[in-house]
């Protein structure tokens, strides 16, 4: 009889409970394996921190990021590294998001913050090779290519003099689109027409400003400039720019004004910036009239002046400036100055554009969050505050300025701010480690500006100021332009808009009252957010100067060891009245 090929019933149960019970011993010996994986290798903690960085990065569990922030306030916490591929992360300006909005007047280029319960909190590493910047004034000229490792505008403007890659460094000659021997010929050639020296002009704007050399050539000049661009295809611009030692900020002329006060700009200076001054009614060319002196400058180079096929932009451009009175001071090639009027606003009342005065309950500095508005702002204002009436730079630093007596009491408060910090940053130099007056700070900020006392005090230093006025505190950024210094308005619960590791020394005064209500006095945010977000902007090795009271100060120290600060505690200056600490902190230079 031949062979069956079928096994028996039984047979066939041994089989599937011999292969059942392998399964099970094989799912029993990968989990034991994976166990010692995760919990004895290196490979666990990375997979670990990963999974952390992912959780704290998407921001979906909100409970869990309360919960973070409570254990960072109260005990300590440390602070998780944010992922390598966020090195220059800018939470306002994140491509990844903006880039889905409306593209109509920009819209999508302008600050998006995420909610607050979506933002990351987690640290921002600095790129692999950073190095402590180079020290100003050699940084106007070179930096280390390793702190932003981006060739992309030196292989499309090389040829133009914007900069070039030379071993460890990248080079700055100096040069622009429109200036491509150099911004120091070119700013020569613009002193044939307007007052470049002397202390006529201070404070000035220079919009798509590209890697800044213009507005770091005019240093020499002791012109200071404000360089703005947005984050755009020119990756990195204004990173370039704060790592040169050059005042910058990242901002876009779209639907919104621009975070500045009123008539605080003596000069404005538009290079290539191809802004459409003339579109949506003139809408950017009124902005830049409500941001402009009575008596300042406007210049123009590039499209459409005298630019081929642009003929009709030009002829419009030139419309909108003599329907505004502007003086027509030069057009030499494709460069056109005009000089704003130093009286009231000149408009007639009927025009091609359709122009009109805004009313008289328009305040012009309003400028947080504030929609572009669609009419003239009205200069007959109190106070004189004209080129060729106010004084002369350095005079104007410590004369009372005109738009200060617009406060209560405001002429007395500045007199008294002004002395006060004089005796302040007299005390942080002698008898703290602030690294003031040294080559390692350059770029700083005040939080928490009032009326730029602080950088007021800081005039024999080679450094500049970002004065910050809060949002939610009185408007004194005007008093502080009308000094001769420069600044924004900024509500810090909201990232502010630079890159990271942008500046040397961040001073604030009275931390907890930029996270507090004014009318309700609760906080609106964190104060560990609020740290998380200095750190962010500091350099390595930089230093930030906090004062507040005890209470605040002990705080504050117990999240700086969390954000890997080394904080150190002092007493207030002996002259100062009230119960104020100061903390000095140095941030360390760290790599995932």
């Amino acid at each position: 009889m031949g062979h069956s090929n079928s096994s028996s019933p039984s047979k066939r149960g041994h089989v599937r409970q011999w292969r059942l019970l392998d399964l099970v011993t094989g799912v029993f010996f990968f989990l034991v394996v994976l166990f010692f994986v995760m919990v004895f290798t290196p490979l666990g903690d990375s997979l670990a921190a990963s999974g952390r960085q992912t959780l704290l990065l998407s921001g979906a569990d909100s409970r869990h990021r309360h919960q973070l922030v409570e254990a960072v306030e109260t005990a300590g916490r440390g602070v998780e590294a944010c992922p390598a591929d966020t090195a220059d992360y800018m939470p306002c300006e994140d491509p990844r998001l903006n880039s889905q909005l409306s593209r109509e007047m920009n819209y999508y280029r302008e600050r998006h913050c995420p909610r607050l319960e979506e933002s990351p909190l987690c640290l921002i590493p600095p790129p692999n090779g950073y190095r402590v910047p180079v020290p100003w004034p050699e940084s106007l000229h070179k930096i280390w290519h390793s702190n932003m490792p981006y060739n992309k505008i030196a292989d499309r403007k090389g040829h133009q003099g914007w900069m070039k890659l030379e071993g460890q460094h990248f080079i700055f000659p100096g040069g622009g689109t429109m200036f491509p021997d150099g911004a120091e010929q070119y700013i020569e050639k613009l002193g044939q027409y307007i007052p470049i020296s002397g202390g006529v002009l201070r404070t000035s704007l220079d919009m798509g400003c590209g890697v800044a050399s213009f507005g770091g050539f005019m240093l020499s000049h002791n012109i200071l400039t404000m360089s703005f661009a947005p984050r755009d295809s020119h990756k990195a611009q204004i990173q370039f720019a704060l790592e040169r030692g050059i005042p910058a900020f990242v901002a876009m002329l779209g639907t919104r004004r621009l975070p500045f006060p009123a008539f605080g700009f003596d000069l404005v200076h538009c290079s290539r910036c191809l802004i459409p001054f003339t579109a949506y009614n003139a809408s950017y060319f009124i902005e830049v009239d409500r941001l402009l002196r009575p008596g300042g400058y406007l210049v123009i180079s590039g499209p459409p002046v005298q630019w081929h096929k642009q003929d009709k932009e030009w002829s419009d451009l030139q419309a909108v400036a003599r329907i505004l009175c502007y003086e027509l001071i030069a057009v030499d090639g494709n460069t056109v100055i005009w000089k704003k009027p130093a009286g009231e606003t000149c408009l007639p009342n009927e025009n091609e554009f359709g122009l009109q005065l805004c009313d008289e309950s328009d305040d012009p500095s309003q400028a947080w969050y504030f929609k572009l508005k669609k009419c003239v702002s009205r200069t007959s204002v109190k106070g004189d505050y004209a080129i060729g009436v106010i004084p002369k730079w350095p005079e104007r630093l410590t004369a009372t300025p005109p738009r200060s007596t617009l406060l209560k009491n405001g002429v007395d408060l500045f007199e008294a701010d002004t002395k006060r910090w004089v005796r302040r940053v007299a005390h942080y130099k002698n008898y703290l480690k602030t690294k003031l007056g040294t080559q390692f700070v350059r770029n700083v900020m005040d939080m928490n500006a009032l009326f730029g006392g602080f950088a007021a005090a800081l005039k024999s230093d080679p450094v500049w100021v970002m004065n910050v006025v809060p949002a939610e505190k009185p408007p004194t950024l005007d008093v502080i332009f009308d000094r001769g210094l420069i600044g924004v308005y900024h509500d810090w619960c909201e990232p502010f808009s630079t890159y990271p590791r942008s500046y040397d020394l961040i001073h604030v005064a009275s931390i907890e009252s930029l996270i507090k209500d004014p009318a309700s006095g609760k906080n609106r945010c964190s104060l560990v957010d609020l740290m998380v977000e200095i750190d962010r902007m500091l350099r390595p090795e930089g230093t930030v100067v906090v004062r507040d009271a005890p209470e605040v100060i002990d705080k504050v120290a117990r999240i700086a060891g969390a954000v890997r600060w080394k904080p150190t505690i002092y007493d207030k200056e002996p002259e100062s009245h009230g119960r104020e600490k100061i903390l000095v902190a140095t941030k360390t230079l760290w790599q995932l």
